[in-house]
């Protein structure tokens, strides 16, 4: 049973920058690829990155946050890292990591543990 705890979240002003934490307990890190979503009131949770086991790959959504996000890990540490720059109100949401055993990718119902999540919140 993986254990998953987000933090960094907080108030930032657009155009502004923020990173992101989560980190793995109770499950041996390098096991799971690993993803960022998120989750604004009244939407559909979003799929924002992922990133391979190894962190040899990365992927990211075409359009909402591709070149604006970064998404890294560090095994040694058991944690995955979500860069967020050049942030938009639009980012306001709460962001949730997740972690995948069987594989990687998009879809919310392949990740086998997930965080509690962190509110991040980009004022105008």
């Amino acid at each position: 049973q993986v254990q998953l705890v987000e933090s960094g979240g907080g108030l930032v002003q657009a155009g502004g920058s923020l990173r992101l934490s989560c980190t793995a307990s109770g499950g041996t890190f390098s096991n799971y690829a690993m993803g960022w979503f998120r989750q604004a009131p009244g939407k559909d949770r979003q799929f924002v990155a992922a990133i391979t086991w190894d962190g040899s790959r990365t992927y990211y959504p075409a359009d909402s946050v591709s070149g604006r996000f970064t998404i890294s890990r560090d095994n040694a540490k058991n944690t995955v890292y979500l860069q967020m720059n050049s942030v938009k109100p639009e980012d306001t949401a709460v962001y949730y990591c997740a972690a995948d055993q069987t594989g990687w990718g998009q879809f919310a119902n392949r990740y086998n543990y997930w965080g509690q999540g962190t509110q991040v919140t980009v004022s105008s």
